[in-house]
């Protein structure tokens, strides 16, 4: 036992001196440190200090203030406590005298050690009370929000409170005070009412602000606009404190407030956040997160407003890594390590001994924050210290460095802060020395001198002492006692190469060799001096970038520390980050800007100096981003799609590439109805779609979108709308079975595609897809409703597979389509299927072009197309009952379709083609065309007499069939004049969609026109074809019929009159009494029955003798209706479709009393408008009874008033087609045109049935009335001339039914009521055909037209005529002429000769 405590005894003895050789580290440390003060003046304030370690009973305390030493034996009112800390006895304080406020710090010594040095504080002392601003006299309603401002200075602020009514005001959830003193009143009520005072107490004597009112008026008051009293500002706050965040609005209805952080509602489940006082937000505990974008939303039922805020939270610097404490010898290089984190990025800086270390060649920043010190030296012996700091705090932490001599080892722990160049200079204590230490190495040369390097070689020493020498080599700046140290790399190796020198200067060189037992001579110092650099510069130090704007950028540089020569220019790269182009331009100076880049992109600059010799060295790659800035652009692709009478959902894509200019913070969506301007709501999101519900039923709504980023909002889209539906989809039944399931089976998988249920009144809601091998019940996947197709995979080739497919919703499934395939077998080959292209999208170009586009899936990503596929695009209207659907093919990914329906909407689908390969149909876009005018006049306008009020008619009508939008109202145009300027007739507007309207205090007995325009959102339609209505003349009761006579256009209107028979007294002024009656009705039926007998005779002549009539000069009867007839007969053999025979039209309106000798009137305008009929035309001599039995079962006859010119005496009815004096006024036709069946074609029209033996033959179909032109006797037939002068326009309608024909007349004089255009002949096509026969008969028909017959000098009642209808006869080829119908012409002459007799005793009898 006694020996074994021997050994150990010589063991510690042999140890103690190597231990004892390496002093210890000295632990001097700060145990508490000063913190950020507020001071009162007048009051004592201490800064509170404390040291800790071994030595801290020795170590010396020193104060600083603004980086100087306080003097505090010579100071009386500050003095140094017994633990170190700062006494201040009365804290003084004035406008010009702030001697204590400012940034102090602690320092402690260690005699012969050095020093550290504490944290900063900043001691601040609280002003003068005083109110920059006088509170002001408030009103608010009941429930409502205030705000009470109480101007102070932010260090007053902790010392402000409220009074009301001298008593201190209560803070609760309902009464906040803000850290500025203001006071938010919030659902005030009467008992907040009163006097209010703001008070800062504790600074001395009270100081108090004038008292203001406070006035609650009553809740239910008028609306009120909103207005934000206080919102939110931008504001830091470090870590751990509270913030609140203001948002006081005023209005009424008093509106709600809610708040989002970066476009997104802030969660107050957390316990750290509360909204108080109305609308305060409350933060506390703030954590790193919190940071972003607050916005304050305030809205009521009327409107709503937004402001927001930035908050910043600070996070003070925390270490990383600290700096430990470092054992070395000198001559090496040693690194002390420091990392820091914080926000914003703390700066660092070094301290030794408590003042900064500045960088030098030999003391340098690396790796950001450490501290490298090369050719360390005693002097370099001390505290190094890692001083941190940023907006919201600094920290500091230390480490020693003892140089030990270089007989003493370094401990193992300070090896990993040695440099790579001295890691293994690390030697042997002195007890490990078995033997002597190589001499000194010869021959030392520098064998290479450059700029910046040195190759050095040496010989072997001339005594070694052992094996596996290394040398060390020492090299310093020729003078400088700091040498740097460095070794081989390989044991023997005898040549190192020293790196980073300074050209042009010299060096001192010198070289240890080593062996096992340690560092031996050294060898004689070799002093060598760089080469100068003569040729071209350095590199430009302290490049630095900072972004000024969103589209520039500052860079300053120096100039370089090896110039070689004047500078001539700079040269600047520079590039955008990720691009391989570089770009450069030159530059003057020591700075420059740029400007024109990219907004919140990353560029890449380095600096190259040019002088006399060229481009010098490069620096390094500098990459700054320039700042952001709002959105350039706006969300592109924008969609609207209606999900119920609620909702709409929108959908878009973000802006191009290059136009967002920072981080999206929100996309903004402001919608409003359609019409209201100034009402807009407003949706935030991140996301690319949004559903925007609580809509109203039926209501059209504008949207437009626009992002933002933290800089503010971009532009918007364009608005856009959509109109919700009137009623939701029903639901309240299962779907239908989808309209169509088809199947593609592959090897592995069955590609399945499908068209919805055909009723789309039922919500479809998504699609159940089941499929197994034989039974369809193994597995189930149910899909979007949107979804058309779906790959089935994973199944086994050469199976036979059954499929279901149901549409669903909440009501259940409906009934399911069945399908089955078998897939390919594995052998086979399995091309990849054509996918179907995707995001097919509608834009919607004009009322009549719809812009489709979509992506395909197989093409590479920048879609370029390559090969010879193509695209088939289909279309249809959105319609349950149109399944036709229209293609077209694309070679591009975009087509536009053209010629499309205004207002409609459309479904677009895709599919793409490539050689025998198809894909399935693409999901289905949708697109309305935008609305445009009306293209087409409202139809079927109808004018009746409103029943017992003679003034007063209706006038009805119906839609346009081509109303391209909604039809939003309807414009009545009438007047009495046609022939007036539209602007100049009476406007009747008609609002809504209704389709009549009363017209009331109209003049008796007068013709007006009406005209009908609809209208829609776009403009005005085209206007109507002029309808003509004649009110009623106003009758004695018993003598007038309370019959009114009409007369419409197209829509199929009738003129009626009561039958009044023979012997009833029409009671016209000039003719009174019925003798005169009974004799004018005899006349006429003489009249009519000679009429009647001729036209037979003419009839039957004709029709025997068509051949000869072709070749022979038209009689003067034929001249004007024959001839014409002929032409047209003898074309329709080959255009029988195209042609019919023109009426034989006398021009009514020269029918009129006046002498024999007097020139006729000019030719006055006329409107015909055919009358659709309500029966098939009847043929043969079934026309009179058809006519009859409609005449009887409607109980009334057509007539026609036909009111006749003042003449002078010895009056004559005139027939024939009386021609102007000039003849300037007529037109020439070269064609003729069809009759309109059902036409008035004459004044008086003489007409019997047919017979079966005289068959009426006319080409095409013939009109629904014949008429016979009746001229005075003539020594000579008319010339062509004359018959080129007589003109009609003739259309031709062809309505299924038959009603009794009308006539519309325009008067362009207050006696003469009509005015018809006349036929046209054509001189260069002579008659080919014998006229189409009417015979003549003077039997009444049901049909009674009345002319009313004017007088000279006075006005006559109308005379009843009798007008018989003609049959309409079945179309034949040929004419049939008899023989014994014939007639010679000197017969026909002499009927005409007696016609004119009756004719002369006719109007003698009228004018008696």
């Amino acid at each position: 036992m006694a020996e074994r405590h021997a050994r150990l005894l010589l063991f510690l003895s042999i140890l103690t001196p190597q231990c004892s050789a390496a002093r210890a580290f000295t632990p001097l440390r700060f145990s508490v440190e000063p913190t950020d003060t507020l001071a009162v003046r007048g009051l004592p304030a201490v800064l509170n200090c404390s040291v800790a370690g071994g030595e801290a009973a020795v170590a010396r305390v020193e104060w600083r203030k603004d980086g100087t030493f306080l003097n505090l034996a010579a100071d009386e009112r500050r003095r140094l406590l017994p633990g170190g800390s700062l006494f201040i006895g009365a804290v003084v304080h004035s406008k010009h005298n702030r001697p204590d406020e400012g940034v102090y710090q602690c320092t402690a010594t260690l005699d012969s050690l050095g020093s550290i040095s504490s944290r900063t504080a900043r001691l601040t002392v609280a002003g003068v009370p005083r109110f920059s601003g006088q509170p002001e006299a408030v009103s608010v309603h009941a429930g409502g929000s205030e705000v009470l401002n109480c101007e102070v200075s932010a260090e007053l602020g902790p010392f402000a409170h409220w009074e009301r009514a001298g008593v201190a005001v209560e803070m609760d959830g309902r009464l906040v005070q803000l850290p500025n003193g203001a006071l938010v009143i919030s659902e005030a009520s009467s008992a907040d009412a009163g006097p209010y005072r703001c008070v800062i107490e504790g600074l001395g004597p009270l100081k108090a602000s004038e008292d203001v009112q406070l006035h609650v008026l009553p809740g239910a008051g008028l609306e009120e606009r909103l207005e934000v009293l206080l919102g939110p500002v931008s504001l830091a706050k470090p870590v751990g404190e509270t913030v609140l965040l203001p948002c006081v609005v005023k209005g009424s209805p008093v509106p709600t407030i809610g708040w989002m952080r970066n476009a997104k509602a802030v969660d107050q489940s957390d316990e750290r956040i509360s909204v108080i006082g109305g609308g305060v937000l409350r933060i506390a505990n703030l954590t790193s997160e919190d940071s972003g974008t607050y916005s304050c939303r305030a809205d009521n039922s009327n409107e709503s407003v937004e402001t927001q805020a930035k908050l910043t939270v600070l996070v003070p610097p925390q270490f990383l890594k600290k700096p430990s404490n470092i054992y070395a010898h000198e001559a090496m290089d040693i690194i002390f390590e420091c990392n820091v984190t914080g926000f914003p990025a703390p700066t660092v800086k070094w301290v030794k001994n408590g003042d900064a270390v500045i960088p030098s060649d030999y003391f340098k920043i690396v790796n950001q924050h450490d501290l490298q010190v090369l050719g360390l030296v005693k002097s370099d012996e001390g505290f190094y210290q890692c001083m941190a700091e940023n907006e919201a705090g600094n920290i500091q932490a230390g480490a020693q460095l003892i140089i030990l001599e270089q007989d003493v080892a370094l401990p193992t722990s300070a090896v990993p802060s040695l440099t790579s160049a001295t890691t293994d200079h690390v030697a042997s204590g002195p007890g490990e020395r078995p033997g002597p230490a190589p001499t000194a190495p010869r021959d030392l040369v520098a064998s290479l001198v450059s700029t910046r390097f040195i190759k050095l070689t040496w010989r072997l020493p001339a005594e070694l002492h052992g094996e596996n020498l290394t040398y060390s080599v020492f090299h310093s700046l020729h003078g400088s006692s700091r040498e740097r140290v460095e070794n081989t790399t390989a044991p023997g190796e005898m040549q190192v190469t020293i790196q980073n020198l300074m050209p042009d200067t010299k060096y001192t060189f010198r070289v240890v060799a080593s062996n096992r037992n340690g560092l031996g001579e050294s060898s004689p110092p070799l002093t060598v001096a760089t080469q100068p650099e003569v040729q071209v510069p350095g590199p430009a130090p302290n490049l630095q970038a900072a972004s000024i704007t969103s589209t520039s950028v500052t860079l300053t540089w120096e100039r370089p520390l090896t110039g070689n020569g004047e500078i001539h220019t700079y040269k600047l790269y520079y590039s955008e980050k990720g691009q391989d182009t570089e770009q450069d331009l030159d530059v003057a100076g020591l700075s420059y800007t740029m400007t024109g880049l990219k907004k919140f992109t990353e560029y890449s600059f380095r600096m190259v100096a040019y002088n006399k010799h060229g481009p010098g060295v490069s620096t390094e790659d500098l990459l700054i981003q320039t700042l952001s800035d709002v959105p350039s652009a706006a969300p592109q692709n924008v969609s609207l799609e209606v999900q119920n009478s609620k909702s709409i959902m929108i959908r878009w894509q973000p802006p191009p590439p290059g136009t967002l200019n920072g981080e999206l913070t929100a996309y903004k969506i402001r919608y409003r109805k359609s019409g209201r301007r100034g009402e807009a709501a407003e949706v935030m999101t991140t996301q690319l779609s949004q559903l925007i519900d609580g809509l109203d039923s039926g209501a059209e709504y504008s949207f437009r979108l626009s992002a933002s980023t933290t800089n503010g909002t971009g532009p918007a889209t364009e608005w856009l709308t959509a109109e919700t539906f009137e009623s939701d989809l029903d639901e309240s039944q299962v779907p239908g079975m989808p309209s169509s399931l088809h199947v593609r089976p592959l090897v592995n998988s069955i590609v399945v595609s499908w068209t919805p249920p055909e009723n789309q009144y039922i919500v479809v809601r998504g699609y159940s897809i089941a499929y197994g091998i034989g039974s369809p019940h193994a597995q189930t996947i149910k899909v979007d409703y949107k979804q058309r197709y779906y790959s089935i995979d994973n199944l086994d080739p050469s199976s036979h597979y059954v499929i279901t497919l149901k549409a669903f919703n909440n009501m259940g499934e409906g009934i399911p389509v069945y399908e089955s395939a078998i897939t390919r077998s594995q052998s086979a080959p399995d091309p990849s299927p054509m996918l179907p292209p995707v995001g097919v999208q509608a834009s919607v170009v004009s009322h009549d072009a719809i812009k489709v586009s979509w992506a395909d899936n197989s093409l590479p990503k920048n879609q370029k197309i390559t090969d010879s596929r193509y695209y088939t695009i289909r279309w249809k209207t959105n319609i349950p009952a149109n399944t036709k659907y229209k293609v077209a093919n694309a070679t591009t990914l975009t087509h536009t379709v053209a010629n499309l329906k205004a207002n409609t909407l459309y479904e677009f689908s895709v599919m793409v083609t490539k050689g025998r390969r198809t894909s399935t149909w693409s999901m289905t876009a949708h697109g309305t065309t935008f609305e445009t005018l009306p293209t087409s006049a409202p139809k079927d306008v109808t004018v009746v007499s409103k029943e017992g009020r003679p003034r007063t008619i209706n006038i009805n009508w119906q839609p346009p069939s081509e109303a391209n939008g909604k039809i939003t109202g309807y414009i009545i145009y009438y007047s009495t004049d046609v022939n007036a300027e539209v602007h100049d007739w009476v406007v009747e507007p008609v609002m809504g969609n209704r389709l009549t309207h009363q017209i009331q205090e109209l003049t008796l007995d007068t013709t007006y026109y009406f005209k009908i325009q609809a209208r829609n959102s776009k403009g005005m339609g085209p206007l109507s074809d002029t309808v003509q209505f004649r009110t009623p003349k106003a009758e004695p009761l018993d003598k007038m019929s309370s019959d009114q006579v009409g007369f419409q256009g197209k829509a199929g209107g009738r003129s009626t009159l009561p039958d009044h028979g023979f012997g009833s007294s029409l009671d016209k002024p000039g003719i009174t009494g019925s003798h005169e009656n009974h004799i004018l009705v005899i006349v006429i039926i003489v009249s009519v029955g000679v009429f009647t007998i001729v036209a037979v005779v003419v009839g039957a002549v004709l029709c025997t003798r068509r051949s000869n009539s072709q070749q022979k000069k038209c009689s003067p009867l034929r001249k004007r209706a024959a001839c014409k007839s002929t032409n047209g007969s003898h074309k329709s053999k080959s255009t029988s479709k195209d042609l019919k025979p023109p009426d034989l039209w006398i021009h009514h309106e020269r029918v009129e009393m006046k002498p024999i000798d007097k020139s006729p009137e000019p030719n006055l305008v006329m409107t015909e408008t055919p009358i659709p009929r309500n029966t098939q035309e009847p043929s043969g001599h079934e026309v009179e009874e058809s006519v009859s039995t409609l005449a009887g079962r409607r109980g009334v006859r057509p007539k026609i008033m036909m009111p006749f010119d003042p003449q002078p005496p010895q009056p004559v009815i005139s027939a024939h087609p009386i021609h102007s004096l000039d003849h300037l006024h007529h037109h020439h036709h070269h064609h003729y045109h069809p009759p309109p069946r059902g036409y008035l074609h004459h004044q008086i029209s003489l007409r019997a049935p047919a017979t079966p033996s005289t068959p009426v033959p006319y080409v095409d179909r013939a009109p629904s009335s014949e008429s016979v032109r009746t001229q005075p006797p003539a020594p000579q037939p008319p010339s062509a001339a004359e018959l080129q002068q007589s003109e009609a326009v003739i259309k031709e309608e062809d309505p299924p039914s038959y009603k009794p024909p009308s006539a519309h007349v325009h008067p362009s004089h207050p006696m003469k009521s009509f005015a018809v255009p006349t036929v046209s002949v054509s001189a260069h096509n002579p008659p080919s055909s014998a006229l189409p026969c009417t015979p003549l008969l003077a039997q009444p028909v049901p049909g009674v037209k009345t002319a009313s017959i004017g007088t000279l000098g006075r006005a006559r009642a109308p005379v009843a005529v009798t007008v018989p209808s003609a049959p309409d006869s079945a179309e034949t080829s040929k004419m049939l002429p008899t023989k014994e119908t014939a007639y010679e012409t000197d017969e026909l002459s002499e009927e005409m000769a007696h016609l004119e007799g009756l004719m002369k005793d006719l109007n003698a009898i009228t004018t008696a």
